[in-house]
């Protein structure tokens, strides 16, 4: 290795003729098939950690709204626990997350005896009202995402299943197939009969709008502010104590400095294990990962359009060559390529529209948490109350008196309460 890095020197510090520089090309390229070490950041998987919970109250939702009528025996959910990845019993579940169902008694079967059943609360369904809201008021939005993940396939077609199969990690809702895809012709074609395996969404037009991705966008704003002219690049940083070898670093900066080639553009001439190829992969997947709403998404489900956008079965390596742009997480036993730059330690700054949802399912969880404290601490408020007056019964004092006291006591605290706010 000594002797290549010298030839590598070599072949910058002097002036070569033109196909001298051709052993260079030809070295740097075999670079780009060594594996860096991967290595954890633990800010990145905070990020997954931070999400977990209400992702499992999600989960829940989604398992009873897809139920006839919306309600389900809590015995019959309880069974599906494990399906649904739950910590916990669903009794506990349901104490931990309250306000988002209602129990009550029912019959499964006519003469059968009663059993606890339980329904969305009428907080949940006010919420369900505002993510309809939101979908709609991001509706040109869905649109181009869509599109943009149509353009950047092969034959500009790619599986209804499969878009079904990553709605959640685009951030479409569940219809999107019946209710969003039909309202645009000029943009989409679904051929065949979603759920039998041989349906697909067919791009019908090529809208030059949708064209530039996030990193040509970036490159134009920069170059409007500054008035000088940006190229579009990749924001390449590691974070305090990662390293890399020297000689994966000496590539990654002369493949820096390869032009940037758009997610978009048609790559069918260009050899699969070119450095120009590598650019184009690292692009696209950028790109993908910009789309997704939490700016992140499992590489089993990425693996899925291995066809349709071609890319190798050993693409994965791709997020560890370059762990300046990308991150693989290893939590939960998931490998999840995260997209470095849309991360500030663990907090996601590059706020995809639709995260509003995932605000107002928070705003209810807080809520119902809120309403559950205020509860609890009335309850004992109430036990400490009466545990007084059973001691100054006991100890013969004026009842009468000790009541007044109490009042007197609530009035100061009230009046101490308003003057503070």
């Amino acid at each position: 290795m000594q002797l290549a890095n010298r030839l590598v020197y070599l072949l910058r510090c002097s002036n070569r003729k033109p196909h001298e520089f051709r052993v260079f090309t030809q070295f740097t390229a075999s670079i780009s098939s060594l594996k860096v070490a991967w290595r954890k950041d633990s800010k990145l998987d905070q990020a997954i950690e931070d999400d977990k919970k209400w992702k499992h109250c999600a989960r829940v939702v989604k398992e009873v709204l897809n139920e006839p009528g919306q309600v389900i025996p809590l015995h019959y959910l309880e069974k599906r626990r494990e399906r649904l990845k739950l910590p916990v019993k669903i009794k506990t579940f349901l104490d931990l997350n309250p306000g988002l169902f209602d129990t009550y008694m029912d019959r499964v079967r006519p003469k059968s005896d009663p059993v606890a059943f339980i329904r969305p609360s009428d907080r949940l369904r006010q919420f369900l009202e505002e993510e309809s809201s939101i979908y709609v008021k991001n509706e040109n939005f869905l649109v181009s995402k869509l599109c943009k993940l149509l353009m950047m396939s092969k034959d500009k077609v790619v599986s209804a299943d499969k878009l079904v199969q990553v709605k959640r990690e685009f951030g479409f809702p569940n219809d999107f197939l019946v209710n969003l895809v039909p309202k645009y012709p000029e943009y989409f074609n679904l051929i065949g009969e979603p759920g039998e395996g041989k349906s697909f969404l067919q791009l019908v037009t090529w809208n030059p709008e949708f064209v530039k991705s996030v990193i040509e966008l970036r490159a134009e704003e920069e170059s409007r502010l500054t008035g000088i002219r940006t190229r579009p690049a990749f924001n390449w940083k590691l974070p305090p104590g990662f390293f890399i070898r020297k000689e994966v670093r000496e590539w990654i900066r002369d493949w820096m400095e390869l032009p940037y080639i758009s997610p978009y553009n048609d790559v069918s001439h260009l050899d699969q294990s070119s450095r120009e190829m590598e650019k184009r992969t690292v692009g696209f997947f950028h790109e993908l990962l910009s789309l997704s709403i939490y700016k992140r998404v499992p590489i089993d489900i990425l693996g899925k359009f291995s066809d349709e956008c071609r890319f190798s079965n050993a693409f994965s390596n791709v997020f560890t060559r370059h762990s300046g742009i990308f991150y693989m997480s290893l939590k939960c036993g998931i490998k999840t390529a995260m997209l470095r730059e849309a991360y500030k330690d663990s907090e996601l700054i590059d706020r995809d529209p639709l995260l509003e949802i995932k605000d107002k399912f928070l705003e209810l969880l807080a809520e119902g948490h809120k309403q559950k404290a205020d509860r609890l601490r009335l309850q004992r408020e109430m036990v400490q109350k009466d545990m007084k007056m059973m001691s100054v019964s006991n100890t013969g004092l004026d009842y009468h008196k000790y009541e007044e006291e109490l009042l007197d006591e609530e009035v100061d605290a009230e009046l101490s309460t308003l003057t503070s706010s």
